[in-house]
C-alpha cells in the first residue's frame, strides 16, 4: 500500500484495502484479548484480597463481558471461507403443502428479512412470485452486509412447519415445506466466462410489490443459461438494463457455486432445491401446535421461543452450525 503506484488501479487498490481490513479484524483483536485477560487475572487477585461482595460482582461482570466478546470473536474467525465475507443471494421456494406451503414460504421470507435487519444488513427484493390464494411460490433476496453469506449459508436446506392450518376449516394440523437456497455474490474477476450465445433473455411485466412505475412497463428480465438450464430473474428496478445486469450477476454466482459443488461432488446436498421439497430432506422443524418448538435436525439446537425465531432471532442455530455442534446420540430426532 505504500507503493507509489498503489492507486494507479483504483479497483485493485480498493480490493486490497478490503483484504487488509478483513485480516486486521481477525488479527488485531488477539493482542487486545491477551491484554484484557492479563487485566482479568489482576482483578481476580485483587478481588480475592479484598473479599468484598461488590468487588466479586465487579469481577463477575467483567468476566461475563470478556467471555461474550471472546465468543463473538471466535465465531468471526470461523467465518474463514473464501466468500464468507461477501453479500448473499437467497431464494425461497414453497414445497409440499399447497396454499399452506406458499404461506409458510412467505413467513420465512419475513423471518429472513427480520434477521437481516437485526444484523444491520441491507435487503433488496429481486424477484417474487405470489401464490394463487395466499403467500408466495418463490422469492429472491439480495442481502448486502459484511459476512452475510457466511451467516446465511447455515440456512440452506428444507424447512418444515407443523401447525393448525388457517386454511383448513376443520382445524386439522398440517405439515408444510419450503426450501432456501443461498449463494454468495461473486466478484467480476471470478473465472466464470458466460458466452452470450449461451444465453436466452426474456422480458416481461413486473409483478408483486413493485411500487409506482415498476409494473407499467416490460422491465422485468429473465436470463436462462441454456447449457445448464440455470435461470436468474430480477424485477426490482424500473430499468430493464439494470435488471439484466443484476440477473447476470446472480447467474454468474450460481454458475460458480455449481462448479464448486461439482468439485465437492455433493451437488444435491449443497445446491438448488435439494430434489423434492418434502419429507426426509428437512434441516429444521418449526412446530407451532400441539407444542412450540424449533429444532435444527443437523445440530440438535432447539428453542421454545418460536415467536423470537420467526422475528429473525437465528443466532443460536447459525452459531451451532458454524461451530460444528452435534446432536447427542441419545437426543431423539423429531419425526
Amino acid at each position: 500500500m505504500s507503493n507509489q503506484d498503489f492507486w494507479s488501479d483504483n479497483q485493485k487498490a480498493q480490493k486490497l484495502i478490503l483484504e487488509v481490513k478483513l485480516l486486521k479484524s481477525k488479527i488485531l483483536p488477539f493482542a487486545e484479548f491477551e491484554s484484557r485477560l492479563a487485566d482479568l487475572h489482576v482483578l481476580e487477585e485483587l478481588t480475592k484480597e479484598e473479599g468484598s461482595e461488590s468487588s466479586a460482582q465487579e469481577f463477575a461482570d467483567e468476566y461475563a463481558r470478556f467471555e461474550k466478546e471472546l465468543n463473538a470473536f471466535e465465531l468471526r474467525v470461523l467465518l474463514s471461507g473464501k466468500f464468507d465475507h461477501n453479500n448473499a443471494i437467497i431464494t425461497l421456494h414453497s414445497g409440499a403443502g399447497g396454499t399452506e406451503a406458499c404461506d409458510w414460504a412467505n413467513m420465512l421470507l419475513r423471518m429472513y428479512q427480520r434477521f437481516a435487519e437485526r444484523r444491520g444488513f441491507t435487503v433488496e427484493l429481486m424477484d417474487i412470485l405470489s401464490g394463487e390464494e395466499a403467500g408466495i411460490k418463490m422469492a429472491a433476496l439480495f442481502i448486502k452486509g459484511e459476512y452475510a453469506y457466511g451467516h446465511l449459508k447455515a440456512e440452506r436446506g428444507v424447512h418444515r412447519l407443523v401447525r393448525i392450518s388457517p386454511f383448513n376449516s376443520q382445524g386439522k394440523r398440517q405439515t408444510s415445506f419450503a426450501s432456501l437456497d443461498v449463494i454468495a455474490e461473486v466478484d467480476d474477476d471470478i473465472d466464470i466466462v458466460i458466452d452470450e450465445k449461451d444465453l436466452r433473455t426474456d422480458v416481461y411485466r413486473a409483478g408483486g410489490h413493485g411500487g409506482q412505475g415498476v409494473n407499467t412497463t416490460d422491465s422485468a428480465v429473465r436470463v436462462t443459461h441454456i447449457p445448464t438450464g440455470l435461470v436468474a430473474t430480477c424485477q426490482n428496478e424500473r430499468s430493464q438494463i439494470k435488471n439484466k445486469a443484476s440477473a447476470l450477476k446472480v447467474l454468474k454466482s450460481r454458475l460458480y457455486e455449481m462448479e464448486m459443488d461439482k468439485k465437492r461432488a455433493e451437488m444435491e446436498k449443497f445446491y438448488g432445491e435439494k430434489g423434492e421439497i418434502g419429507w426426509g430432506r428437512q434441516i429444521r422443524s418449526y412446530v407451532f401446535q400441539p407444542y412450540q418448538m424449533v429444532k435444527d435436525l443437523r445440530t440438535g439446537e432447539q428453542t421454545t421461543d418460536v415467536q423470537g425465531v420467526m422475528d429473525g432471532d437465528l443466532d443460536s442455530f447459525i452459531e451451532a452450525f458454524l461451530r460444528g455442534k452435534k446432536r447427542s446420540d441419545a437426543d431423539p430426532v423429531e419425526e
